[in-house]
């Protein structure tokens, strides 16, 4: 992606930097150093353009930020928070309260943030442009095509040693060159380039040495290899919101800020800001040609995967979008969370996890349905690891999230019509046509990424013949669901709903104290269609009572599923199926055990818990 000049809105008056100070070689020359905890020192030392950025932060107003290497949930009581954290080897972010504002600032301090090297980028790219020419580029990694950049940026630059000034690192014999007259030819090709350039005043010069060699900074050599990195290799502007696990959402609305949704901070704005809607538009353009899924005026929106995994919606132009082109980027945890993760987070209990391990285990069909962001993939992708581990598992996605634990997972993503992966045309492949494909491949669970339309008349009939199906749906209650399931487009017969076992009604709530939280608000089994009165009968299983903020079991002794399907699955006679709640209390001690012993992580809970398997610990009644 093209080097894109986009604002940075500081919410305060930058302090003036003292040109005495040595960042990257006498940081102990700084008085503001020798103030900084222990921790914030040993940051600045391996990432000097840190202790720069706080030479211009305002500390007698808001006082030295508190450094953390990583974010607890105790920090959202915080009322005004001035925390720094980083979020890779180079950036780090900074939070910062806004007093006349719901949102608080958010700051992402990279290497290039103090620095305007914009002027000089392009008198390199002019240098390196014949260099990079003879890379195929389909040949080499992200990685490789990194380390050539920063090998060549070597070749074409010098840097200005310590404390030698530029008369005397030249040796008076200094050569300019007027980017204006200079970059006549490449400006013809670079589009970007042309654009920056229109106020570039003539008498603005690059310094290089007799042979050519662009002399910098050290601290302008970082911030342009950085930034050449960052821009032509990775997701530009937005690398430090992709690089921060604390974020769940990236939204740009058009020209203004960048807003984020924060895991620990919630609801937050960036001083990262879009100011010029042409720009938005080129930014927008060359992402969908980085994910390769093109975007143009005839086919203006887009939904993709990033390379990292994140789900993103792309709007282009303003004929749909008034506002301008805009962006969304949901975001998805590197390690999906576990069952145990979601526990400690009050998401479910002990007791309701158990009870869905069981279900999952024997064979029972489930949706996890609820709004828009309320946490039904993560939920499902938890309970994944409920099932056995010798089972093979087939995964359909339009855009893929799941990550399934199990060796024998086939993983099938939906391809829309001219939008091959390797950027050529093809033809359309459907969910439908993916589910379709699934029953042939005789798989033990099929995990359907979302029921939408005509693909869950094919989920239903693999139901019907025996094939586990578990997806998420967009339905805040049981009724709800099923009055979508019949009506268009997915078109249902009534008869065939009860094939489905159970609905997981998951939502997001507000605590009495404000708070958002993601709760499990049901669990239900779906027990039969009434053919007289033309309804279902279901059975809510546990229910999350929202003042005491716990779960009941309302159902216990009255599990249909349990009694009728599992218990006779077992062979377990009448007078022994009321065993079958023993179980679920067994798998419940289980669950808490493991998590005591720190196997709360989403690979290790499943690795123990196959190994509990094997050592015949599940086994009804042992």
């Amino acid at each position: 992606m093209g080097t894109l000049s986009v604002a940075v809105n500081l919410p305060y008056k930058p302090e003036v930097v003292d040109s005495d100070i040595d960042f990257y070689n006498d940081i102990e020359s700084s008085p503001l150093y020798k103030m900084l905890p222990a921790n914030a020192k040993e940051y600045v030392k391996a990432s000097p353009h840190l202790l720069e950025y706080l030479h211009t932060f305002p500390v007698n107003t808001y006082g030295i930020p508190l450094f953390l290497s990583e974010l607890k949930k105790d920090l959202r009581k915080m009322e005004s928070p001035n925390i720094i954290y980083p979020v890779n080897e180079t950036t780090f972010i900074h939070i910062l309260p806004d007093p006349d504002d719901v949102r608080n600032w958010y700051i992402p301090i990279e290497p290039s943030f103090l620095h305007n090297v914009n002027l000089m980028i392009p008198v390199i790219k002019i240098k390196l442009v014949d260099m990079i020419a003879g890379i195929k580029e389909d040949l080499i990694s992200d990685k490789e095509r990194s380390e050539v950049i920063k090998k060549m940026l070597a070749l074409v630059t010098v840097i200005i040693p310590k404390g030698m000034a530029l008369s005397q690192f030249t040796g008076g014999d200094l050569k300019t060159q007027d980017m204006k007259s200079k970059l006549t030819t490449f400006l013809k090709t670079d589009f970007t380039a042309k654009d920056k350039m229109k106020n570039v005043k003539k008498k603005h010069q690059v310094p290089l040495t007799p042979d050519g060699k662009v002399i910098l900074t050290i601290q302008q050599y970082r911030a342009i290899e950085y930034l050449l990195i960052r821009d032509m290799i990775e997701m530009g502007v937005l690398k430090p919101f992709l690089s921060d696990p604390y974020i769940e959402d990236i939204s740009c609305d058009g020209v203004g800020p960048i807003f984020i949704e924060h895991k620990i901070f919630k609801g937050l704005k960036s001083v990262i800001e879009f100011t010029v809607s042409s720009e938005l538009d080129e930014f927008v353009v060359k992402m969908a040609e980085k994910i390769k899924r093109p975007i143009t005026y005839r086919s203006p929106i887009v939904d993709a995967t990033l390379p990292d995994g994140s789900r993103i919606n792309i709007v282009y132009g303003t004929a749909v979008s008034r506002h301008g082109s805009n962006f969304s980027i949901r975001k998805v945890n590197e390690v999906p969370l576990s069952i145990l993760n979601i526990i400690e987070g009050n998401g479910l209990d002990y007791l309701s996890a158990a009870y869905l391990w069981i279900c999952v285990e024997y064979g029972m069909s489930l949706f996890v349905s609820g709004e828009t962001a309320s946490g039904k993939t993560t939920l499902l992708n938890a309970i994944t690891t409920f099932i056995p581990p010798e089972n093979k598992i087939v995964t359909i996605e339009d855009t893929p999230e799941l990550t399934v634990p199990h060796r024998n997972w086939i993983r099938e993503v939906a391809l829309a019509k001219g939008k091959s992966e390797g950027g050529g045309t093809s033809g359309e492949v459907s969910m439908f046509d993916l589910l379709k494909a699934a029953l042939r491949q005789r798989p033990n669970q099929i995990l359907v990424g979302e029921i939408r339309g005509v693909e869950g008349a094919v989920a239903f009939g693999a139901m019907q013949t025996g094939h586990p199906v578990m997806s998420t749906f967009h339905a805040a209650s049981v009724e709800k669901l099923i009055q979508r399931l019949c009506g268009d487009p997915i078109n249902i017969p009534r008869t065939y709903v009860d094939n489905l076992n159970l609905v997981v009604i998951q939502s997001a709530v507000k605590r009495p104290d404000g708070q958002l939280v993601r709760r499990m608000i049901s669990c239900n089994e779906l027990v039969g269609f009434n053919p007289e009165t033309q309804g279902f009968t279901f059975v809510e299983m546990f229910s999350w009572e929202p003042v005491s903020d716990t779960f009941t079991w309302s159902g216990k002794g009255s599990s249909f599923l349990l009694e009728n399907k599992v218990a006779t699955m077992l062979g377990m006679p009448e007078s022994r199926k009321a065993e079958i709640y023993l179980e679920v209390e067994k798998r419940a001690k289980i669950l808490e055990r493991l998590h005591k012993a720190g196997y709360t992580k989403f690979w290790d809970l499943f690795h123990m818990m196959t190994k509990i398997k094997k050592q015949g610990l599940l086994q009804i009644g042992s």
